[in-house]
């Protein structure tokens, strides 16, 4: 059975319920619904509903919930080896904060790297704060995708690897309360987006291969 929320939810979820029962039980009641409320929050942000992605194996979707805060030129030397268009996408505190894979194919590149933890809605951001990245090889052509933390995410998760199998849609990971993940696409896909849309991760179609 599919939980409705991530698994990493539990790390934080037990103690605090824990303490607010504990705290109720001392009589202190500010406290212990102080706890409860956190606890309760820790949930929202953690949920993962179920998503159907498109069918379309053209269609490159988005990665995260949240607004397109760019769609630039940028370098991609690392797995790319040139230019692309990268198109951010800023997750709110309010936002499922799952990421899912854009398409489906082969993963063939993983990389963490430490850095700052800066404001994620800067451009900037794409190169200086922590981040991971994540290439691979689909139907349409190679792409990669970076999960990059923020000034109060803290841990990014990345539940996959090199030579894996993954389907469009599926989650492969998540950042904890934070915050941006950008794709990197070559000339060959067409750019879907614009800056100032909502976009729904696994759903939305941010790019077409041609």
């Amino acid at each position: 059975m599919r939980f409705p929320i991530a698994r990493e939810a539990f790390l934080f979820v037990v103690p605090l319920g824990i303490a607010a029962a504990v705290l109720f039980a001392l009589g202190l009641p500010i406290p212990g619904a102080v706890c409860a409320l956190v606890a309760a929050y820790v949930v929202f942000f953690f949920r993962d509903p179920k998503r159907t992605p498109p069918e379309d194996a053209a269609l490159v979707v988005a990665p995260a919930d949240g607004l397109v805060v760019g769609v630039t030129e940028a370098e991609e030397p690392d797995y790319l080896g040139g230019s692309a268009v990268r198109v951010s996408i800023f997750m709110r505190l309010w936002d499922v904060h799952m990421t899912y894979a854009p398409a489906a194919g082969t993963v063939e590149h993983v990389a963490h790297r430490p850095g700052r933890f800066g404001s994620a809605g800067l451009s900037k951001a794409s190169e200086r704060n922590e981040a991971n990245s994540i290439g691979m090889k689909s139907a349409g052509g190679r792409l990669l995708f970076r999960q990059i933390a923020g000034m109060i995410a803290r841990r990014i998760v990345c539940r996959v690897g090199p030579h894996d199998e993954v389907r469009c849609g599926q989650r492969v990971g998540l950042i904890m309360f934070g915050s941006r993940v950008d794709v990197f696409l070559p000339s060959k896909y067409a750019v879907l987006v614009r800056k100032g849309q909502f976009v729904r991760g696994a759903r939305s179609p941010i790019a077409r291969a041609q």
